[in-house]
């Protein structure tokens, strides 16, 4: 049985969900402490738990310790698959990092995974859902996982009531990604996503986003209004090149208005842009899981090394015969992934 110490690196609930879904895929028995120790309230929130229940459930796996504020799990890995799910986290509490977990699970899933969970769409602190259909999902094709998913509703904090469908075919061998360059800038495209909010808040922070950019090529945004249980508005933009693309995301808040939202969300793209890295740091992080299960070595750069990025590889490497590699090349980092390296 491993254990492990939750509080190293990010210390939050990414290294709970990344251990569980690896027990469950490699069958080793995994015991957590130290839940989310470095985090203002300590322990597993509601988000989390029903993520681990997720897993459990749909890999007839044991779980010791899953309730709300519990800082020590104990995971024991089954051997069956369950292939349909519906998930209410009853809060908005992310779907996003709840489809993390679950999807990581499902590598070893012999049939069509279906994944019905209601929640947060949209909220701070983790990836918007728009980000799975820009960005990851796309490169995740790339590397032979085919996954898609259908935004039923959404929800926004604090209400919830979001609504997402996600399939993922099974599995068979994962393809190494190798991204050393980004090769031609095609353009910017985005969604901005608007539900109940004022006509104005979607136009100015479009047009503060468009005018912060200043780009001579094509910027392309989709307005997707709708009408749900919660209220909202956001920003998730990627720039597109021949060879992959960066992303960045905003929401509008009361203290982070739609003008200044607009103006935020297009310097990090830049900032991004230019620091000359071939992968977002958000995309990285999500991507390395299959990266480290692949038949071959993957390679790409990021701007910088987060925390985040770290307690991942970490994770990982308990888990796996797989060997991470960084080196600082000029601005960038170059972050390569060898699985079976460790011999």
């Amino acid at each position: 049985m491993l254990e492990i110490d939750s509080s190293k690196g990010e210390g939050g609930g990414q290294v709970v969900r990344t251990s569980v879904a690896l027990s469950a895929i490699t069958g080793i028995e995994a015991r957590l402490t130290r839940i989310r120790e470095n985090r203002p309230t300590n322990g597993l929130s509601k988000q989390h738990c029903v993520a681990v229940k997720a897993v459990a459930d749909m890999t007839g796996s044991e779980v010791i310790g899953n309730h709300p504020g519990s800082r020590e799990l104990h995971f024991r890995p089954g051997n069956t698959q369950m292939s349909d799910i519906r998930l209410d986290i009853g809060t908005a509490g992310s779907i996003s990092l709840v489809l993390q977990a679950v999807m990581l699970a499902g590598r070893n899933h012999k049939q069509k995974l279906k994944v019905d969970v209601r929640g947060g769409t949209n909220v701070m602190w983790a990836p918007p859902i728009d980000s799975y259909q820009q960005i990851l999902f796309p490169f995740m094709e790339r590397m032979g996982i085919n996954a898609r998913l259908e935004i039923v509703d959404r929800g926004f904090y604090p209400d919830g009531g979001g609504r997402v469908i996600a399939e993922l075919d099974p599995i068979k061998d994962i393809t190494p990604l190798i991204i050393d360059t980004l090769g031609e800038f095609k353009g910017v495209e985005g969604i901005c996503y608007i539900q109940h909010p004022r006509e104005k808040i979607r136009d100015d922070m479009i047009s503060a986003c468009v005018e912060t950019l200043g780009l001579d090529s094509p910027v392309n945004i989709e307005v997707q209004q709708t009408s749900g249980a919660s209220k909202g508005a956001g920003l998730s933009l990627m720039a597109v090149y021949e060879n992959g693309c960066l992303g960045s995301n905003v929401l509008t808040t009361k203290g982070h208005p739609a003008k200044q939202a607009g103006e935020d969300v297009a310097k990090d793209l830049l900032k991004e842009m230019s620091s000359g890295a071939t992968m977002d740091i958000y995309t990285a992080d999500q991507l390395l899981p299959y990266m480290a299960m692949a038949n071959g070595p993957s390679e790409f750069t990021v701007s910088r090394i987060s925390k985040h990025l770290l307690s991942q590889m970490d994770t990982l490497e308990t888990f796996l015969d797989v060997r991470f590699g960084v080196e600082r090349k000029g601005p960038v980092y170059n972050l390569s992934v060898t699985p079976g390296g460790k011999g």
